[in-house]
């Protein structure tokens, strides 16, 4: 399963929304508040969205500025990896989107599709506020 978010136009340069999102310190500024128990490290997070399951994620590889891959970590339902894409629309513009995959049974799919669809479009939206 793929969810891909819409793409977030960002008034801020990519070099700045990645040193950003880089630390999940800053991470928790974007969630929504649905999203409970929030705890972190720099490199990795975990956090219960209502109605699901504690999710846990790590940072595993970063391309300055444009890509940010992050996986599931600990205790999740199901492994996942999401990226965070970066493309620099001018020196003080750029967009980002966030592309979440998992290899999900079709009745988990059916349970968790449209809420984190719905989950990742509010983070590329929140992204607009850093």
């Amino acid at each position: 399963m793929r969810i891909e978010s819409v793409k977030s136009e960002i008034n801020k340069p990519a070099s700045e929304i990645f040193s950003f999102l880089t630390n999940f310190n800053n991470f928790q500024k974007l969630m929504p508040p649905q999203v409970t128990n929030w705890q972190n490290t720099e490199n990795d997070c975990s956090f219960t969205l209502s109605g699901m399951a504690t999710i846990g994620m790590k940072i595993v590889d970063k391309t300055p500025n444009s890509l940010i891959k992050v996986s599931s970590n600990g205790k999740v339902p199901f492994d996942f990896t999401l990226d965070i894409l970066f493309t620099e629309t001018s020196p003080t513009q750029c967009i980002g989107q966030f592309i979440f995959d998992a290899d999900l049974n079709p009745m988990m799919k059916m349970m968790v599709e449209k809420p984190l669809g719905k989950f990742f479009n509010l983070l590329a939206e929140k992204l607009k506020e850093i």
